[in-house]
């Protein structure tokens, strides 16, 4: 087993097209944990931890998100796993 952390910030029309909702189903789906977050700048930020395979699928999904977003970038930072989280959540 290849457990990782990936830190993302994914840039676009993100907010407001059920971004955080479709990652934290997608994430659950993958059984990949962490966190998926709106920034102030109207970018979204997730932490996904899990197998490398489904945490690499789930960034792949993120470069087009659900229906209604139009991703424009996203960028990647690679950490080291944690096990910091017990399941996947929107935070605020």
């Amino acid at each position: 087993m290849n457990k990782v952390r990936a830190h993302v910030i994914i840039e676009g029309r993100v907010q407001g097209v059920f971004f955080r909702s479709s990652t934290q189903d997608e994430a659950v789906r993958l059984g990949i944990t962490g966190w998926v977050k709106n920034r102030r700048d109207r970018k979204v930020e997730a932490v996904f931890e899990g197998e490398r395979d489904k945490v690499e699928e789930i960034i792949n999904w993120c470069h087009v998100g659900p229906p209604w977003a139009k991703v424009r970038k996203v960028d990647i930072t690679w950490e080291t796993y944690k096990d910091e989280f017990k399941r996947f959540s929107v935070t605020y």
